[in-house]
């Protein structure tokens, strides 16, 4: 049998194009699919890359024992590509990054609910691809061959491939956190990407936020419900809406006064639109804020959000059908909190998997979800839309045909060629979002509704706006306006208007912080409880105005007033964000 063992000058040469077949072949059934990724935008590089280090792995195996070479990339190579076939799949089927979260739709989904998606997307293209994938694979194969080198350099290439995909990384991680099990994590991270990875990892991953999950569903059953519930509009068929939107500030809205015409469509709503320009979120962070927004925690307690019911909790109570549609992230380290909020309600409509938050996942998705709802017979509906919005990086945000603000025509003076494309994504973000919410409010009177629906953000997003021009981003240690500026925007049926007889006039411009939204809600639809306080309700005629605390709760001394933010000075402009957008210019949030 001949070997590729070759001479130069009476010294063993190394087989480099040997070694550049292994590679090749164990590289492809991760790399193949980040390429994929890559070149139609969907996401970054990061993958990419993230894919190249760790195929260097199994070159291991093969150094250290040349003699089975073929048998060892055929096994090898033979779990990769099935452990691929999921990725490259579901990359073909629905234009994103497998994930944990698909894992949790998954194991979350019964046998029918699968038959039927099968069945949709079922294509003989995409066998027809993954047939062609895998004959690539075979093809590799063939050109793999046997590399021998002296025992020394194996052993020593054997480690330094070692460390260079494995070692380095988890060595790194421990020395940045000090600590095994979040060091841990950013390995995984690291290498999730690539084959077989992406399903350990995952797998993994939804294990250990499914537990959290649970033990957090588990506390919420024992939580009791609310004390002499009573709805003005009980027995009444309605259908009730709330759109939360995501890094909105509302001071980039042309709705608001802005000079560019981001939300052309709300404006041409303007005249059926209830528009509150002074409300202010407690938190820059989606999840610290929706504790908030969503339970009867505020700044001044934090934790009521473990120990009291929850809007989707109190809408149930009153006799409503749930739904929860969202384009955010599902099972994520992060997202555990909303899950577990969306696992509340009876219907769930989970649209982004993408292993990436910072990949390219558009809102527009919710809007069959949200026909099919409001389709639904059920007589009395509670649908939660929970959008993108936008969320950095901020070109992922919208399509191509969105991409309308280009030059520099109604850009302030302050921004700089630099920030310029950041700022005309941000405006291009906030358009796109425009069309989705202007969108869902068009569909949902199309139906002839007796409800409303509610617009607002969780949090703001400081995108270079003045009076900070150079700061991009959220820092609850260094707060500025756009950060806690949102738009909260109230749509109301003719029919429910007509039943209500409401004039708003007066609430339009209080000082409000969404952290008391629960009252301003449960106010709206009509209901009443114990736990109620009008003086809370940005609607109500008892209203009284409060400071509007923002900072960490945790830190009580840290709250301030939102009137006391003052611009920070050019040293001051520190953000994380920032520091993603700067990473971010080599790799993708």
């Amino acid at each position: 049998m001949a070997t590729t063992k070759s001479t130069v000058a009476g010294r063993s040469a190394i087989d480099w194009a040997g070694l550049g077949w292994m590679f090749l072949f164990f590289w492809y059934f991760s790399g193949v699919t980040q390429a994929l990724i890559w070149a139609s935008g969907v996401a970054g590089f990061s993958g990419f890359r993230q894919a190249f280090l760790a195929s260097a792995l199994w070159l291991v195996p093969l150094l250290l024992f040349p003699g089975r070479a073929k048998l060892l990339a055929g096994a090898i190579g033979a779990v990769l590509w099935l452990c691929s076939l999921a990725g490259f799949g579901y990359f073909l089927v629905y234009g994103q990054e497998f994930s944990q979260s698909v894992i949790f739709i998954m194991f979350e989904s019964n046998v029918n609910e699968a038959s039927e998606y099968l069945g949709h997307y079922f294509s003989w293209s995409v066998v027809l691809a993954a047939a062609v994938y895998g004959l690539g694979g075979w093809l590799l194969w063939r050109k793999v061959r046997p590399v021998y080198l002296p025992r020394r350099a194996a052993l020593v290439a054997s480690l330094l491939l070692f460390t260079c995909s494995v070692g380095y990384p988890v060595a790194r991680q421990l020395l940045k956190h000090g600590e095994f099990q979040t060091a841990l994590e950013d390995f995984e991270k690291r290498i999730e990407a690539a084959s077989p990875w992406q399903l350990v990892v995952g797998y993994h991953q939804y294990r250990r936020q499914l537990g959290n999950m649970e033990d957090l569903l588990a506390s919420r059953e024992q939580i009791p419900p609310l004390k002499n519930l009573a709805d003005a509009h009980a027995g009444q068929p309605s259908t009730l809406v709330l759109v939360i939107g995501e890094s909105t500030n509302r001071q980039r809205l042309s709705l608001y006064g802005y000079s560019r015409p981001t939300t052309p469509n709300l404006d041409k709503l303007r005249g059926e639109l209830q528009v509150f320009d002074n409300v202010v979120t407690p938190r820059p962070y989606t999840i610290e804020a929706l504790q908030q927004v969503l339970t009867f925690a505020d700044q001044e307690h934090p934790n009521l959000y473990l120990t009291t019911p929850s809007l989707v909790s109190v809408m149930k109570q009153a006799g409503y059908k749930t739904y929860w549609i969202t384009n955010q992230q599902t099972i994520t380290k992060r997202n555990t909190m909303l899950t577990t909020f969306s696992k509340q309600a009876d219907e769930q409509f989970y649209l982004n998997n993408n292993r990436d938050q910072n990949a390219r996942q558009y809102d527009g998705s919710v809007l069959d979800p949200f026909a099919r709802v409001l389709a639904d017979d059920a007589p009395r509906k509670f649908v939660v839309v929970h959008l993108l919005g936008a969320h950095m990086r901020y070109k992922y945000r919208y399509p191509d045909e969105f991409e309308r603000f280009t030059d520099r025509s109604g850009v302030p003076a302050s921004v700089t060629d630099d920030q310029l494309p950041t700022y005309n994504s941000y405006d291009n973000a906030v358009l796109y979002n425009d069309y989705v919410v202007s969108s869902l409010i068009e569909r949902f009177r199309a139906t002839d509704p007796n409800g409303f629906l509610l617009y607002l953000a969780d949090h703001g997003e400081a995108v270079f706006d003045a009076p900070d021009p150079e700061v991009l981003g959220r820092n609850e240690a260094a707060p500025t306006g756009p950060m806690y500026t949102v738009p909260f925007i109230l749509w109301n049926s003719p029919k429910w208007q007509a039943q209500q007889a409401r004039d708003f006039t007066a609430s339009l411009h209080r000082p409000y912080s969404s952290s008391h939204f629960i009252h301003t809600w449960a106010d709206l639809a009509g209901l009443r409880f114990d736990a109620f306080d009008s003086s809370k309700s940005l609607v109500s005629a008892e209203f009284r105005e409060r400071p509007l605390l923002i900072g960490n709760p945790g830190q009580p001394k840290s709250l301030i007033d939102f009137s006391l933010v003052k611009p920070k000075k050019p040293a001051d402009q520190g953000s994380e964000l920032v520091q993603q957008e700067r990473k971010a210019k080599g790799q993708p949030l």
